[in-house]
C-alpha cells in the first residue's frame, strides 16, 4: 500500500524505526508537539494538511494516489474529531494519547494508569521535543516570571507552579528496544531527583504502532473513516467512533 502518515513529532524515532521495516510505502509528515497546547489549532492544521492531500498538492512524493491517510495521534483533547477527507480513507488509532502507542496496547495503558496513578510519562521523543518537568524547566519558568512580573510576583507564581507537581510522584520512562535512549533516560532520572519523584523504567512494545503502519487495522484498535466521514469522541473504552 501507499500510505500518508501525519504524526506528532514525539513519535519520530519509534515510527522511523518501524517504517524502515515496513513493506509498504509510507510518506510521513511530522508535526510539532506544541500544537497540542491548543487542540483546536492542531485540528485546523491537520485539516489543512488533509485538504492538500485531497487536492493532490502533496502527491509529488508518490507516483500514484495514496491508499489511506494515517493519523498518528490519539484523541488528544479532541484534536482528531471532525477531521475528514473527501478523497481518502483515514485511519485513526482508538487511543487517548501517544502513551498507548509507546506502551503497546490500550490494555497496557489502562493497566498502568489504574495501578500506577501519579506517573508523569517520559520517552526519548518527549524529552527531545518538549520542555519536560525538570530542574532546568523550572529555572526557565522562574526567569520568565521574574522578567515579566518581577521577583515578588514570580515567587508567588512559582508556588502555584509547584502545586501541579504534587499531583505526581513518579517519573515513568518508556524505553523501546532498538532506540538509543541513554540521554533521555539520564535526563528523566535527574528530573525525578530534582522534583523529588521516584524514577521507574517501563519497557514499551511496538505492537500497536506496527499494526498501524502495516495495515493491520482491526476494528477494536483502529477507526477507519471512508471519504466524507468524520470521528467523534465515544465516551467508551473505544475512545472514538464514526459520527452519525
Amino acid at each position: 500500500m501507499r500510505l500518508k502518515l501525519l504524526s506528532c513529532k514525539v513519535l519520530q524515532r519509534e515510527i522511523s524505526l518501524l517504517m524502515a521495516q515496513s513493506g509498504h510505502f509510507i510518506d510521513v509528515t511530522y508535526i510539532r508537539q506544541d500544537f497540542h497546547n491548543t487542540p483546536q489549532l492542531l485540528n485546523t492544521f491537520l485539516q489543512e494538511e488533509i485538504n492538500k492531500l485531497d487536492g493532490g498538492s502533496d502527491n509529488y512524493t508518490c507516483a500514484e494516489p495514496f491508499d489511506a491517510i494515517l493519523l498518528g495521534y490519539g484523541l488528544c483533547s479532541n484534536a482528531v474529531t471532525g477531521l475528514k477527507s473527501a478523497r481518502y480513507r483515514m485511519v485513526i488509532p482508538k487511543a487517548h494519547d501517544c502513551i498507548t502507542f509507546l506502551l503497546g496496547s490500550r490494555e497496557a495503558y489502562d493497566d498502568h494508569f489504574n495501578n500506577n496513578p501519579g506517573t508523569y510519562w517520559y520517552s526519548t521523543g518527549w524529552v527531545e521535543n518538549v520542555k519536560m518537568p525538570s530542574k532546568t524547566r523550572l529555572e526557565e519558568i522562574r526567569a520568565e516570571y521574574i522578567e515579566t512580573y518581577g521577583e515578588e510576583n514570580a515567587q508567588f507564581l512559582m508556588e502555584m507552579e509547584h502545586n501541579w507537581v504534587k499531583d505526581y510522584h513518579t517519573a515513568g520512562f518508556i524505553h523501546w528496544k532498538g532506540i538509543n535512549s541513554d540521554y533521555a533516560r539520564l535526563f528523566t532520572k535527574e528530573s525525578a531527583l530534582s522534583l523529588k519523584w521516584d524514577y521507574r523504567q517501563y519497557e514499551g512494545t511496538s505492537g500497536y504502532l506496527e499494526n498501524f503502519l502495516n495495515g493491520s487495522w482491526d476494528t477494536d484498535n483502529f477507526l477507519i473513516l471512508e471519504p466524507g466521514q468524520t470521528a467523534e469522541q465515544s465516551y467508551t473504552e473505544q475512545v472514538i467512533k464514526i459520527k452519525q
